[in-house]
Parts: C-alpha cells; structure tokens; sequence
C-alpha cells in the first residue's frame, strides 16, 4: 500500500533523498517553523488553493502550555505530511493536500477565542483543530459552535467539556475522570485473586483544587463507590502544590490500601519525592502527568518512582495500528526520527485527531462543514492511538485509558481495562 511505502521510505531518508514529495515539503515546513506571529504560520504544503484543505489551530508556542504545545504541533504536523505524502485526501475524485494555518495562543484563554474568530472571519477556514489545555479548548469551543465550525480537539479532557451540548467540537481522547479509574478496578481485581472482598479496601485521594484534577476525583470516588470500597483521606491541595507532606501524614497513620495522587507535572515530581522520602508503606501508589514530570528520570529522581502506576492515555506499546501510521510502535519510531524524542500522548492523539478529519472528509463526499460534522459524529475509526467513535456530546467512548507501572526504571504496561497486557505483580 501506497502509505507503507511511504513509512519505508521515511525511514530511509538517511540513506537516499526522500521520495513521495517529502524533499519539497520539508524545505517548506522547516522554513514554517522558524516562528509564528500575527500572520499565522501554514504547515503542509506550499499554497492555500482549490486543492487544499486548510485546517485552523491556535496552539500554545509560548506561555506556561508551550512544552505541551509543541508536542501538540508535531503531532499535527506529522499526520499532515504523511497524509499528503500518501496522495493526500480524496474527496469526489479530486486531490486535497492538508495545511494547517497556526497561530500562537499565547496559553491564554482570551487570546485563544480571538484567534479562532481571525481564523473564521478574517482566514476563511471551515475546519479546526483543537489547542492544548482544557481551558483554552472551553475558550474556543462556543466559537466554534456559533459559526458551526467542526473542531477535533486532542487536549481538552474535561467532562464539562462534553456537557455543553456542543454539536460541533469532538473530542478523541480520554476525559479526565477516567484517568486513575482503572487502578481502583486493579484494586479490586487483585483483591479478588487474594481471596479478599474489594469492599474491604480503603483508598486516599490527595489532588489540586482545580477543574482537571476535581473531575479524576470524581472518577475515582465513583469506581470506589461501585466496589463498595471506603475514602479515608481526601485531600484538596491548592493549585501549583509545593508541599503535599500534611496530607501524605495523614495517609501513613491511616495506612490505605491505594493512594491516588493528581497534581500535574508539579505534583507528580513532588509525590514522587515525598512519597518516597515518608515511607508511606501504601501498597499501591498511582500518579498522573508521570511522563510531564520525567518521574523515571534518575538523574533527578533516582528509583523514588519505582513500582508507582501512571495513568496515560496512550504509550508506544499499546496493541494499536491504523494503515497510515502502522502499529503504536510504528509511530512512535516517525516521530522519533522527525524530532528527536519519544513522543508523550499529547503529540499521538493530535495526530489521531488529523486523522479523523480525513476519514471524515473521504465519507462525507463534500467540504461542506455540515455534512464533515454529521460524518465526524458516525466516526467509527481504529488508529494507532486507539479506536475513535464519538457519543452524542462528541466524547470518544472506545478507547480506555491505560495503567502504566515503573518497573527496574522503565514503564510497562500494568493493567489495559480490555485485557492484561503484562502480568501484574
């Protein structure tokens, strides 16, 4: 198939000059990449025109969400140049390169909607994709909603997101208060094979007093609630927590079975270091943002993060493939050669969101904006980041989120809630 091919040859590029047009297409991106100002920044192939499809994104490039942001923009960018090195899109018998029209957000909300409003009136464009953060994506989407604007966002994982009534906007990942459910359902499945009622278990919450953090709170203490299980600690620590030891004292005179811990990148580096440092002797720990924080860095946390679980949306390992990128391996292994690192989930499930527009303009037949939003709303896609089918408020409800464990320094699949991926310890 032509996209294989093009993977093949991707991986040569060391060794011959590209083919499929990517020698072309990289002298233009690398010139796009230099900077975005208020003229906006095009990726993906050399002029807006009748065989374009031009994408719009407000992405954060500078402020507190621009490490984020970039990972955002690379994983856009890498679907777009794959798509159109494989032919680009094919609607009613006629060719369509994908571009993307950026600007920098600035990781302000405010900015944000003004951006997609230039986007709409002043840029002419008819599809969006989405920023990163949950705040900025609740500053666009009643934007895009009142020009009736089909938007994928990749990085808004609130639920309250999804309980607007928005028509418009879809969302391909996993909310947020699905995050540390699966290590309560590990909880009581490990119960269970040692002979105990999950009833019995006791949990400890400890998070930051923020909209994210309160919905995988509320995750949490539902799946509790399910099992029958009981809170002994639940804690809610100010945002940007620098210091969580009053709670953590609170948890080593209780001695609960499973302490949840959701803070951020911020927080999941100091969990780690005051978890550690307490000798809780919780026998389950279980983290979010692992990977923001580098909790398997040992330069900066030695083995404090041993045998911690992470919740993640995604990982190079998951048992997923799709015919343009190949298997989650596959795309870990282009994005790598492309820019250098591995790529953490932000940047896979922006490129799974390009990928859903595709699939969405080749059965729509048209680029009419309402006939690409009826055919998102009967997505039904597997990708490399996992399937993609949205329920009636555009929340994606066939992919789980994933447990990671740290394992001898490395992260290993722990618990996947459709099957065992490794054996759990």
């Amino acid at each position: 198939m032509r996209e294989q091919i093009c993977r093949q040859k991707w991986k040569a590029r060391g060794r011959a000059k590209w083919t499929c047009a990517f020698a072309a297409l990289c002298v233009l991106v690398s010139a796009s990449l230099v900077g975005c100002g208020d003229d906006g920044d095009d990726v993906g192939s050399e002029a807006e025109g009748d065989s374009t499809i031009v994408l719009g994104a407000a992405i954060s490039q500078t402020g507190k969400y621009s490490t984020s942001g970039k990972h955002t923009k690379n994983g856009y960018e890498l679907a777009v140049r794959l798509v159109n090195d494989a032919g680009g899109v094919e609607i009613d018998g006629k060719k369509y390169d994908l571009v993307v029209k950026y600007y920098d957000d600035e990781s302000t909300p405010a900015r944000a909607a003004q951006l997609i409003e230039r986007l709409v009136r002043k840029d002419n464009v008819h599809f969006l994709l989405g920023p990163y953060s949950s705040p900025l994506t609740k500053a666009i989407a009643p934007v895009a909603e009142k020009h009736g604007i089909p938007m994928v966002q990749a990085n808004g994982a609130a639920r309250d997101l999804f309980e607007q009534e928005y028509r418009y906007m879809f969302g391909v990942l996993s909310t947020a208060e699905q995050y540390l459910s699966p290590v309560v359902d590990l909880l009581a499945r490990q119960a269970e094979e040692n002979g105990n009622d999950p009833g019995d278990m006791r949990v400890a919450v400890i998070v930051e007093n923020d909209n994210f953090s309160l919905d995988i709170r509320a995750g949490v203490l539902e799946r509790v609630k399910h099992y029958g299980m009981k809170i002994v600690v639940d804690e809610k620590l100010p945002a940007e927590v620098n210091d969580m030891s009053a709670a953590l004292t609170k948890v080593k005179k209780l001695r609960p079975d499973l302490l949840v811990v959701s803070g951020h990148a911020r927080g999941a580096g100091l969990a780690v270091r005051q978890v550690a440092n307490r000798k809780l002797g919780v026998p389950m720990v279980a983290l979010t943002h692992c990977d923001s924080a580098d909790v398997i860095n040992k330069e900066q946390f030695g083995d404090k993060a041993e045998g911690i679980y992470c919740a993640v949306q995604w990982a190079p390992e998951m048992p997923y493939e799709d015919k343009f990128f190949g298997t989650a391996t596959d795309y870990s292994h282009l994005f790598q050669e492309k820019y250098g690192y591995v790529p953490p989930y932000q940047a896979a499930e922006s490129s799974a969101a390009v990928m859903v527009f595709v699939d969405a303009f080749k059965r729509a037949g048209t680029l009419d904006p309402k006939a690409v939003r009826d055919a998102l709303a009967d997505t039904d896609l597997p990708t490399f980041y996992g399937r993609v089918k949205f329920d009636e408020t555009g929340k994606n409800i066939a992919k789980p989120m994933v447990l990671l464990q740290v394992r001898d320094g490395k992260y290993e699949i722990a618990f996947f809630p459709e099957e065992a991926e490794a054996e759990i310890p």
